[in-house]
Parts: C-alpha cells; structure tokens; sequence
C-alpha cells in the first residue's frame, strides 16, 4: 500500500514538536507499507532533509519516508493574515501532488484544516479513498479562543469541516470530544476512529544523562512545562501560582518552561518585572533532550487556557510524553485527562484560573516526595496500559489498509 501523508508541520524525532506523524509513518513502513510526507517548513520542527530548496521544494528519504517539503516557513509566532496565506499556499500546493503521484490512500491531519483540500479534491477528482485525522476542531475552537471572530471566515471555515468530514471515508480523531463534534455534523460514529496520541518509552525509557536546567538546584521540586507558549497554552496562570509561591517565601520550588511561541516575549517580560526568581525559560529542545531533562524533573505541567472547548477536546503531546518518562502531571483544567490523572492516581488536578491551589499543590509536591514517586509509577502503568504507541499504532495502520481496500464508494 502506498500512502500520501499530509501534514504542514511535520517533524522527526530531531525536531522539538510533536512526532506523531513520524511515528505513525514508522508503522505503516514496518507493515510493509509505502510513505510519501508532504509538508511545510515548521521552525522548531526537522524533516530531515538538508539540501537546497529548488523552485520552492526539496524532497529525499528520511528514515524509510519519502519528504517532500516545500519551502514555507511556519511558527507559532507567525501573524494571522500571514499563517492564513502559508496555509492556503499549502493547500494549493499539495493537490498538484494529491492529482498526480500515485497511492492507495490519501491520509491529511490538521492543524490547520486547510490540510483537507488535497483530500478532498483527490477524493472526488481522482475517486482516491480519504482518511482525514482531526487534532483540534475548527472552527469550534478558535471561536471559543475569541482568536478568529469574523462571521464570514467562521462561515468559510465551517463550510471546509463539513466538506473534509463527508468527503473522507474515514476520520480519526485523537479526543473524545472530537469524536463527539464530528458525529454532530453528520458523521456516522461507525466512520470515527478515537486514536489519541501515544507514549514513546524508546525515547524516556533509555534517557541520556539527567539535566536540570541553570539556577534549578539538585534538591529544589523541578516542575516542567514542555510545549508552545501560545495563547491557547494559558501559562499566565503558571506566573500567577509562581508568584504566590514567592510570596509564601518557598524558594525550594522552581518552575521550567521550556519552549517557544507567540507569547514567550510577553511572559518573560512579566516574569522580570515581577522578579519571578523561581521561573526559569530555556529554548526548546529536541526528544531525547527532552527526555533527559524529563528524567531529572519531579512534575509535569498539563496547562491550558480555561476554556471548556479544550476540556474533552484536546489530546497534548506533552502530556504522554511525561507520563512515557514516569513523571506525575498537575494538570489545571477539568476534562478527560483530568479524570485519567484522578483514576489512575498518577497526578494533580487544580481548578482553573485558582493560583493560590496551584501553588499548594506544588508546595503538596515538595512536601511529599514519596507520594510523588508513586504517582510517578502510577503515570507509567497509565501509559503503557492505554496508551501505549505500538498498540495504537496498530489501530491506525488497520484504519488505512481498511479505507485503501474500499477505493472510492
């Protein structure tokens, strides 16, 4: 089986984003399938390849994946009139691709929705069987967020997740509440496959040497954040919890926000107006980086903007990749993870929007080591019992071999 994967943001372990896509195309190689990816230039993100780009793409093989890139650099910073046109300039480059190579099966995952076109039109121009994976729901989300606000553009949008729903023959989505959004619009729950993402224990299993990053002590609480600091991530609320821990005089508890986004500026800003000595920002770091500094922290930080949209609807890499490394998670707004954390004992909830909770559940950290050890434990059992790559990696290749034997209904 061959299989034209889209997605604008890839990256291979290299990179410091999210693998799932590189994971996924490691299972469908292992299967004996074919992988072509089609993406974009994602900044924090590695495709692999390193040569120059020629009429605007480069393409090569990287690791069994055929890359095809094209030269259309991306960040979390990026403006919105900006990401709109990368976005579309993507679409319109990847249906020359989805109307001319050969494949079995075109597989597109947002973010953005606009990876859908080439799937839609491939479907309905060239009769190619279409599994599209939804990572957030659009435009639910980013009208909840207040991000996109224009009714028109919600409209335009709304259009364009009706017509990637109907048009696939399958659709995966990695949260409960995505499953839900797109059952309400029509799709019959037998076409919706919930594929969360997975725990990598290669990578925070076998850690390179332990590191903390400079000013954090050997005996202090290191609690870590991993991820983009956007608007959506909400870390605010960790400043606020950190500045009710300074005034509470506990200077043994130090905080990591390790990463990089649109708002990184504004919240190193407010740290050092506020004199936030107990907040330390270190740039993002590739996977086993990562895990090493994983490996020398006592808690991760599930955090997110206090919007209910998010609370069933979302599925965080960081999340699984600190329950992959047995670290417990303080997570800061109710939904299904935080029902997973309470279940399975392997972490802290706090109400959102709550600093003064927030810091005593970090001091809670500090004061009992022990407890936090077996939680630790706990967030490993969780992992390899529910989420483990290998396993949901089966389910997702299942998906497309399914959807390729169908062709065109």
């Amino acid at each position: 089986m061959k299989v034209l994967y889209f997605h604008q943001h890839f990256s291979t372990p290299k990179g410091s984003t999210g693998i799932r896509s590189y994971e996924m195309s490691q299972r469908l190689i292992r299967a004996g399938h074919e992988v072509t990816m089609v993406c974009g230039s994602y900044k924090g993100g590695d495709t692999g390849l390193k040569g120059d780009f020629r009429r605007g793409r480069r393409e090569g093989k990287v690791d069994g994946i055929h890359v095809i890139e094209f030269n259309l650099a991306y960040s979390n910073a990026t403006g919105f009139i900006k990401r709109i046109l990368l976005f579309m300039l993507f679409a319109l480059r990847s249906i020359s691709v989805a109307l001319t190579r050969k494949y079995d099966v075109l597989f597109a995952t947002t973010t953005p929705l606009t990876a859908a076109i080439p799937g839609i039109c491939a479907r309905w121009l060239r009769g190619k069987p279409f599994v599209f994976e939804v990572r957030d729901l659009w435009p639910e989300l980013p009208k909840a967020m207040g991000v996109i606000k224009n009714p028109v553009v919600l409209w335009v949008l709304g259009v364009l997740e009706w017509l990637a729903y109907h048009s696939a023959h399958h659709i995966v989505a990695l949260a409960p509440g995505m499953v839900d959004g797109i059952v309400k619009r029509g799709i019959p729950l037998e076409r919706v496959a919930m594929i969360p993402n997975g725990c990598d224990f290669d990578i925070f299993e076998n850690a390179d040497e332990p590191w903390r990053p400079a000013g954090v002590g050997h005996a202090d609480l290191l609690a870590i954040f991993t991820g983009t600091h956007g608007i959506a991530n909400g870390l605010h609320a960790v400043l606020d919890a950190a500045g009710v821990l300074q005034q509470r005089g506990r200077e043994d508890i130090k905080i990591a926000l390790v990463g990089d986004g649109k708002l990184k500026a504004e919240l190193m800003e407010r740290a050092k107006r506020a004199e936030l000595t107990n907040v330390v920002f270190h740039d993002p770091v590739n996977k086993a980086r990562l895990a090493a500094l994983m490996a020398a922290a006592d808690l991760g930080l599930q955090i997110l903007d206090n919007v209910p949209a998010f609370y069933d609807g979302t599925s965080p890499n960081k999340f699984f990749d600190y329950i992959s490394a047995g670290l417990p998670v303080l997570n800061n707004y109710p939904g299904w993870l935080g029902d997973k954390l309470r279940d399975s004992q392997c972490g802290l909830a706090v109400p959102p929007e709550n600093p003064e909770a927030f810091a005593s559940a970090l001091e809670w950290a500090a004061d009992h080591r022990e407890e936090l050890k077996t939680m630790g434990q706990n967030a490993r059992v969780l992992a390899r019992k529910e989420f483990d790559r290998t396993r949901l990696g089966e389910q997702f290749v299942s998906c497309l071999e399914k959807s390729a034997s169908r062709g065109d209904e």
